[in-house]
């Protein structure tokens, strides 16, 4: 038997934080075109359940069209049972927009609600953490040493911090529960780790990269279902449209944005990366107070290198003070009064680094 588990699609997320607006509707849609494909995929391989652990969607206000694309896509296959556990970004908005609700499609609530499959041999069970259940939950947990079990909960184990808010997960109370996979939500990476002496955890991230917190591959969780042993082999699964990198430049060093470009440029030819991909470029290393580096002229010269391009400065500032103790320029006089003023250090360098731009004719 064969089982997706997906998690945190965010369908209908708005994509405005770095793209153009026309960028940002095409994201938007290639994310729905990436839901879609999974649900091919479950198609074309004889996948029985996908169990979605939580944000399938991102906003309170669903689109018409995603709404009804994912009802076609739950109802035109009637041979998948689709498992919905409502995230913190979830609400009824979807499921009271329907005039009913779909057979296969099965839902959580704030209590445990199990599936069997395989007369038993599988069971999926899962609840929708809130403040009021959390305490109570697992010790209500009971599941049988003879099924193949499956719990799934949407939040955060103690392990990983989210700046969304979310539910915690105590993994200490799911041990020796007869748990054989935890399918979790929330984390957008993929994570997979032993729970105890029988069970894994695992979040399986999102399906989309939709900002450079969310850099690599991302994709869905495959698990096969061995029948007769009831035991399971896992595996990753890529599928998303675009991906995400952060590709870091040390530019130590250097005094111009010229020589800066040739360093961008070669970090480029010896790192290559699709140029459908959204791509920060991240400089790093230390450079001259009086290097002359212009973020807006390589944000522009390297814009069409890939369908997205970032770049971010995280340089930090060499300052020679001795070279302008006994300067008796405006320079040497500015210098010294930022460094005898009670600025910190890092601060001073970048008030020093202004004023000589300024002091040159450059613009800040």
């Amino acid at each position: 038997m064969k089982i997706i588990h997906c998690a945190d699609l965010h369908l209908d997320s708005k994509m405005t934080s770095n793209l153009s607006k026309e960028q940002a509707k095409e994201r938007k849609n290639e994310i729905l075109r990436t839901y879609v494909h999974m649900v091919d995929y479950a198609k074309a391989n004889d996948v029985k359940v996908i169990l979605i652990a939580g944000d399938l969607f991102d906003t309170r206000n669903v689109s018409a069209m995603v709404r009804n694309t994912v009802k076609d896509t739950i109802v035109s296959n009637p041979e998948i049972d689709f498992l919905y556990l409502k995230g913190n970004h979830d609400n009824d908005n979807f499921l009271s927009k329907l005039d009913e609700v779909p057979e296969n499609l099965k839902l959580f609530s704030d209590e445990w609600t199990s599936y069997s499959y395989l007369d038993g041999k599988v069971v999926i069970a899962g609840l929708e953490l809130n403040g009021e259940n959390q305490v109570t939950a697992y010790n209500s947990l009971v599941l049988s040493h003879d099924s193949y079990n499956i719990v799934t909960l949407h939040g955060q184990t103690g392990e990983y911090k989210s700046a969304h808010v979310a539910e915690n997960i105590s993994l200490s109370d799911l041990k020796n529960k007869n748990i054989d996979y935890l399918a979790l939500g929330h984390v957008h990476s993929y994570i997979c780790e032993k729970l105890d002496a029988r069970g894994v955890y695992c979040y399986c991230g999102c399906l989309e990269g939709r900002g450079f917190d969310e850099c690599g591959q991302k994709g869905f969780v495959l698990l096969d279902i061995d029948e007769q042993a009831l035991t399971a082999t896992t595996k990753m699964v890529s599928c998303s449209t675009r991906t995400l990198y952060t590709l870091p430049v040390d530019v130590t060093g250097v005094m111009t944005t010229n020589e800066a470009a040739k360093q961008i440029e070669l970090a480029i030819n010896t790192n290559p990366i699709p140029s459908n991909s959204l791509v920060k470029i991240m400089l790093t290393g230390a450079l001259n107070v009086e290097c002359e580096l212009s973020m807006e002229y390589l944000s522009e010269l390297f814009s069409d290198y890939y369908y997205f391009v970032k770049l971010e400065n995280a340089t930090t500032l060499q300052i020679n003070y001795g070279d302008y103790e006994k300067d008796e320029s405006l320079k040497g006089e500015f210098v010294r009064m930022v460094m005898n003023s009670d600025l910190d250090e890092e601060k001073k360098s970048e008030v020093i680094r202004c004023g000589i731009m300024a002091l040159s004719g450059e613009e800040i």
